[in-house]
């Protein structure tokens, strides 16, 4: 089995070259160095000459055993060759050692010396040949070594190498165009194939940790091991909250008491109370707007609409503002269920294990006592829609502001709630510690092995859970196998690895991916240049929607152009949704609650999660009738678009580990720049009119920095237009100048176990540019929270990340731009 911390993604090449005295040398080449590939061939050469006159003066005939390592942090490879004087074992396809088939040592023929007979004579005369055969090899390798040293720095290896009687090709790239790797992905991902993985695992319970879980964990683990992929798991114990004991929190409104079977884990436990406050969604806009009623909200149980932003946001925007409690429920007029539905969801502002921010959860054991800072300081609870009409019909107080009576409860008059209409909220959630397993696959690369993209479901759900993890899991391992089919049957040649993750605990907040990424982050925000997340892949026929590092704006746009739309064929799947501009149809910003979001803010990975969706967001996530009858309601023809949604992601995948260039556009982040620091610019400009910041803090040290970007970026891109793309070394080092941008945007000057999401452009927190405008804010307001000198100092970091990122992006020191 292979640890997460050391995928070896080799490539190995066997070759053997026979004699009359039957010996059999095998080399082994890794394929991502044409000159190494080149060395190993002559020194292969040399110490089969030497192995031939050992047997023949010593009558000894041995074996060769490969043994091969690499390891995940070096590009390059160690090959060791072990001599065994018993049995030979045989390398078979993809270089991997038969021990089940061995040779036996033929018997040496031993003579007196001294005896001259014909047999001597003919011994002598054989060695004569072969050492005039061994200086022949010796020679042509030495003038072949000159030869290829005197070329121009083409990557493409020795055209062939004899084996056997034939010619074997040293494959360094993909050997099928791309029109032909498109074909085979679309033929051989059908819908038979998908529906087949659908029934199998298509569960009741899969929650978390549970019995069910595990069995499909295992049958992921089956299926990877069929594949031939290497398959691995990472097992984490991590703590989440459960139901009490009694199983149900309960919630009382004057002489009721109503018992809820829903729950948010990582609520804070106990008992509130406090009058009563129609909340609408609990948005930041909304609480402004009760402020702007005169409403004080300090000490009130706020009942707030599930929908528009996560129970996270909801729960922390009402701490904020000293609420005592938070009541989220599901109205009618956004769920249309039944009115005795539970909702079942998590209220962590962040991903992964609370209880061990920053770092991986492996064995608590070994741990201080430590949380989150995003765990809610106030208890959470869900209600049933029944038990908010019960609530509501009895409040009192103001009519809500305009548009918030748009509910749908039944016989209820939507009112703010007066001061006398107490709630009180228990809650009793019990803070469990389960062992979660995620299981990897690997589809190895053939010239750069060691760079992966990585495409990831989650497997676990509250219930059925057949549009939050059933498809996507199911359209990972069919990705898996129709790739690795291609591979072994169509000859396609990948130039990079593949990763393919089925994660758990993902209904807590991306948990077990996270603790993956917490496991790995040196490595792995140096090696994976990409993520492609399959969670809640399909709840809808009609809409595309998508959410991305800018980076890969231009591949999704691509990928749109060649994908057939599922309920349209004869047109392309970009004619469809983008109408007249397709980003603004597309592409939406990629939040908190966003499974591919700690790949990006987190770990700098350029990372895509995307959906077939409808007009209105599924209603059935976080309940048990997120079953497949309702998605079907929700979906025409699921198949259908569970395939293009799967040729979505394929594409995408493919096209990152086939081109010599990695698809991804610098000059995306140059506009995003851009219009942060000229919002800054404007607030800025307005402060220092009225006087209440200082005319030397200047924004022209933020334009002097993208300047640099900007500079930086139209130089790589020069520098791609004059390069030799056969290079493979040439090719390597601009990736790695590629996937250095979203890695090097996360700022250092924070820690990641207090300020997870450190990208300055896309994160949260201190750190970055959206704070730099939210402090202007306060100064403009007079907050309490105003701070100049905090200010001050978000200017300077946040300046000079965006500069060390264009360093980074010039390339050598020597052509670094550094006019600050």
């Amino acid at each position: 089995m292979i640890s997460c911390g050391n995928v070896r993604p080799d490539v190995t090449l066997p070759l053997e070259l026979t004699s009359s005295s039957a010996f059999k040398v095998v080399f082994n080449q890794h394929a991502d160095s044409s000159a190494r590939g080149r060395e190993a061939i002559q020194e292969g050469k040399m110490d089969q000459a030497k192995t031939t006159i050992t047997k023949i003066f010593n009558g000894t005939e041995g074996s060769y055993t490969r043994f091969l390592t690499q390891n995940m942090e070096e590009d390059s490879s160690h090959v060791e060759m072990k001599l065994s004087s018993e049995t030979e074992e045989e390398v078979g396809e993809n270089g991997v050692v038969d021990h089940g088939k061995h040779r036996h040592a033929r018997p040496s023929y031993i003579s007196k010396p001294g005896l001259c007979n014909p047999r001597n004579i003919c011994i002598a005369a054989t060695a004569a040949i072969v050492i005039s055969f061994v200086f022949g090899i010796l020679i042509g390798s030495s003038m072949y070594k000159k030869t290829t040293e005197e070329a121009s720095g083409s990557c493409t290896t020795p055209a062939s190498v004899p084996v056997d009687d034939e010619v074997m090709p040293i494959e360094t790239g993909p050997a099928l165009d791309w029109n032909d790797i498109t074909a085979l992905l679309k033929r051989k991902l059908t819908t038979s194939g998908i529906e087949k993985s659908l029934s199998e695992f298509s569960r009741e319970d899969h929650q978390a940790g549970s019995a069910g879980d595990e069995i499909l964990a295992n049958k992921v683990l089956t299926i990877f091991k069929d594949n031939s992929m290497d398959p691995w798991i990472d097992v984490h114990f991590v703590k989440v909250q459960d139901l009490p004991k009694s199983g149900a929190n309960k919630v009382t409104f004057g002489s009721k008491t109503f018992s809820e079977p829903g729950y948010l884990s990582y609520s804070a436990t106990g008992t509130a109370q406090g009058a009563a406050l129609y909340a609408y969604y609990g948005r930041e806009d909304d609480f402004r707007t009760l402020q702007d009623f005169g409403i004080d909200m300090k000490e009130r149980v706020l009942l707030v609409r599930a929908g528009k932003n996560s129970y996270a946001e909801k729960v922390a925007n009402a701490a904020k503002v000293n609420a005592s409690a938070v009541l989220i429920y599901p109205d009618p007029a956004d769920y249309s269920f039944n009115e005795d539905t539970a909702l079942l969801g998590h209220v962590h502002l962040g991903t992964g294990d609370p209880y061990t921010p920053g770092f991986p959860s492996f064995n608590h054991t070994q741990f201080p006592p430590a949380k989150s800072s995003g765990l809610p300081s106030i208890p959470a609870q869900t209600i049933r829609a029944s038990t908010a009409a019960a609530i509501m019909r009895e409040m009192g107080g103001r009519v809500p502001p305009r548009g918030w009576a748009d509910g749908g409860l039944r016989d209820v008059e939507y009112r703010l709630g007066d001061i006398n209409d107490t709630v009180s909220v228990e809650v009793n959630n019990v803070l469990t510690e389960i062992q979660i397993h995620n299981v990897f696959g690997v589809i190895k690369g053939y010239v750069d092995p060691d760079r992966y993209v990585v495409i990831g479901a989650q497997r676990d759900a509250w219930g059925p859970g057949f549009a939050k993890s059933t498809v996507g899991t199911s359209l990972l391992l069919e990705l898996a196998r129709v790739i690795t089919r291609m591979i072994h049957e169509d000859g396609f040649r990948p130039r990079r690895s593949i990763v393919f993750a089925s994660w758990s605990a993902g209904e807590y907040g991306a948990v077990g991916a996270t603790e993956w990424l917490e496991s790995y982050l040196p490595s792995l925000n140096m090696k994976a240049f990409s993520y492609i997340s399959l969670d809640g892949i399909v709840t809808g026929s009609t809409l595309f929607k998508a959410s991305a590092s800018p980076l890969m704006y231009d591949l999704i746009q691509r990928t749109l152009k060649e994908v057939s739309s599922p309920t349209n064929p004869g047109k392309s799947l970009f004619t469809q949704v983008a109408g007249t501009n397709w980003e603004t149809a597309v592409m939406e910003p990629m939040t908190m609650d966003d499974p591919a979001y700690p790949f990006l803010a987190f770990s700098g990975i350029p990372s895509v999660s995307f959906r077939f969706t409808q007009d209105k967001p599924y209603p059935f996530f976080g309940t048990s009738l997120d079953t497949r009858r309702n998605l079907e309601s929700k979906a025409s023809n699921i198949l259908a678009v569970t395939k293009a949604a799967g040729e979505v992601a394929g594409q995408i995948a493919l096209r990152l580990v086939h081109d010599h260039l990695l698809r991804l556009s610098t000059e995306k982040y140059l506009n995003i720049m851009r219009i942060q620091v000229s919002k800054i610019n404007k607030e800025v400009m307005s402060l220092q009119r009225n006087g209440r910041l200082p005319k030397t803090l200047q924004v022209k040290w933020f334009m002097s920095a993208i300047g640099s970007y900007g500079r930086a970026s139209r130089n790589l891109f020069n520098t791609i237009q004059n390069s030799d793309l056969d290079d493979l070394e040439q090719c390597r080092i601009i990736n790695d100048r590629i996937m250095g941008v979203e890695r090097d945007l996360l700022s250092p000057y924070v820690s990641p176990r207090n300020t997870p999401f450190r990208h300055i452009l896309l994160g949260s927190g201190s750190c970055t540019l959206q704070d730099v405008l939210t402090q202007l804010a306060a100064i403009r307001e007079k907050s309490a929270n105003a701070n100049v000198d905090l200010l001050k100092n978000q200017f300077a970091l946040t300046t000079w990340t965006i500069q060390s990122c264009a360093n980074a992006l010039a390339g050598n020191v020597w052509d670094m731009d550094n006019e600050l």
